[in-house]
């Protein structure tokens, strides 16, 4: 049986170190550099060749001197070549969000979950009023509700501008 006055330091030391893919582990035959007697100079030398093995890993050599520089875009005008007109076909394929609204009304959820098929709901417009028209959540024109071929459909009466 061990004496529990006894040091058992032995047993439980680990160290951290560096395996190759820079990631620490712990291993436990090694003690730890505050355990060995090591003073600053020691810690410093330890750290400037951590520097240069991360310097190496890196492949280049960075100057623990290296002196901050003013950063500067460089010239930002635009190319005149680049200037050349693109046809309006480019954007026939974007696809877009496109909302009409015929109205607005406030409901409870209790109100809300006693609808049924065949529900009136009162809107905030009134009939003949102009729709919104939204595209991408964006208010963009107003329009009056037609029916053409049973279908409905969306005359644009007002252009509303940015």
């Amino acid at each position: 049986m061990a004496d529990p006055t006894e040091d058992t330091t032995q047993n439980s030391e680990a160290v951290v170190g560096s395996d190759t893919a820079g990631e620490f582990q712990a291993t436990g035959s090694e003690e730890l550099p505050s355990e060995q007697g090591l003073d600053t100079g020691d810690i410093e030398k330890l750290l400037d060749q951590a520097t240069e093995s991360l310097d190496q890993a890196a492949g280049e050599h960075v100057s623990t001197e290296a002196k901050a520089r003013e950063f500067s875009l460089g010239d930002l005008t635009p190319d005149p070549e680049s200037e050349e007109r693109q046809p309006i076909e480019l954007l026939g394929e974007v696809e877009m969000d496109l909302r009409i609204e015929l109205g607005r009304t406030q409901m409870r959820l209790e109100e809300v979950l006693q609808l049924r098929s065949g529900s009136v709901v009162a809107l905030d417009k009134l009939a003949g009023d102009p729709v919104d028209v939204f595209v991408n959540g964006r208010l963009i024109a107003r329009g009056e509700v037609l029916v053409m071929n049973d279908n409905f459909c969306i005359r644009v009466t007002d252009l509303v501008g940015a």
